[in-house]
């Protein structure tokens, strides 16, 4: 498996099958597929796919750990760079079809319902995330702050649930949120224990240095 991941191929390939989505949902507009409201469907759809592509990230290193596949780790930027592009998607859809893009509706709705505002700060919470992903932001910032940084992501996956749970409230439909919840809170829980073993497990200053 490390083998097939390694492979010069296998990138654009997880790229291809990271855009599926957003392929199927064009084709589906185009063909009228969205059902009575389109523009709705289109909205929380591309809202629901960002949460996908979040536990996704998520996971690749639980599934890293687990299966032995350190190979995995190499598309975790990628992947994470696609939780962002979703999340844009899913922002500028609801400002195009649901606000015409008019700046002081959309300033109203923010101030009018509580589950905008939280959807705002979580696009603006992985806007801080997507551009200090690369190297350049890596070595500026220094590994350890680029790490706490990055720590943000647990916020995103509170945030992402929250909005999905207040924006489902209205309809009284939980059991999706349910289980993007359960799964969100058991990748997290996994991270922190997994954080906690890497600690114990360091070796002392003095194993470090080779005196015993």
């Amino acid at each position: 498996m490390n083998k097939l991941l390694m492979h010069p191929a296998a990138k654009p390939v997880i790229f291809g099958l990271a855009l599926l989505p957003l392929m199927w949902l064009v084709l589906a507009a185009a063909t009228d597929q969205l059902g009575a409201n389109p523009a709705e469907a289109l909205i929380r759809s591309l809202g629901e796919w960002t949460l996908r592509m979040l536990c996704l990230v998520l996971a690749v290193t639980p599934l890293r750990v687990v299966t032995g596949t350190p190979a995995l780790a190499r598309f975790r930027r990628m992947l994470g760079l696609f939780v962002f592009f979703y999340a844009v998607l899913h922002l500028l859809a609801y400002a195009w079809f649901d606000m015409g893009l008019d700046g002081a509706e959309i300033a109203r709705d923010i101030a009018k319902r509580p589950f905008i505002l939280v959807g705002m700060l979580t696009g603006l919470v992985l806007l801080v995330l997507a551009a200090t992903s690369f190297n350049r932001a890596i070595r500026w910032l220094g590994a350890a702050r680029w790490r706490m940084l990055h720590r943000a992501v647990y916020a995103i996956a509170g945030l992402a649930v929250l909005h999905f749970y207040w924006m489902r409230a209205g309809k009284n439909d939980f059991a999706e949120v349910a289980v993007y919840a359960a799964l969100l809170a058991a990748l997290l829980v996994w991270r922190v224990w997994h954080h906690r073993q890497q600690r114990y497990k360091a070796p002392t200053p003095v194993q470090a240095s080779g005196i015993h």
